[in-house]
């Protein structure tokens, strides 16, 4: 049985992830994923295992994505899939803005996560990312 307390600790999870990219903190953001986690980024990239995502974040925070902030809209309708007790899916909207004078606006993701309770604690173990797209019926 899912505890409300699991629910408590992933909004917790996606929180620290949110606090680490904006502290341009790569090694917390790692922290946030399994050792052997999967992250495959916006463009197809796939990272693997939390030091690979660590180092290529703060990288990334260095460099590319530097003054960038993340805002994650995964908390008002946050409602992970528990597969099991220790395994949930979830799928959350976020967007990274660049330094006012470089943001196009258009950085808005949707991700899907499959995370795990490892020790009593919950972790990503698959990340992937793509930009939101508007469906155009033909």
């Amino acid at each position: 049985m899912v505890k409300e307390k699991d629910t408590v600790a992933l909004k917790a999870l996606f929180k620290n992830l949110a606090e680490a990219w904006n502290n341009a903190d790569g090694e917390a953001y790692g922290q946030c994923f399994t050792n052997d986690a999967d992250y495959v980024t916006f463009n197809g990239t796939h990272l693997k295992g939390r030091k690979e995502i660590a180092k290529v974040h703060q990288w990334l925070f260095n460099g590319p994505l530097n003054g960038s902030k993340m805002s994650y809209d995964g908390m008002h309708d946050f409602s992970p899939r528990y597969i099991t007790p220790d395994v949930a899916i979830i799928h959350g909207k976020g967007e990274v803005s660049l330094p006012e004078s470089q943001d196009p606006g258009d950085r808005l993701s949707i991700n899907t996560n499959v995370v795990v309770k490892e020790g009593g604690k919950w972790f990503i173990t698959a990340f992937h990312n793509c930009r939101v797209q508007s469906f155009q019926k033909s």
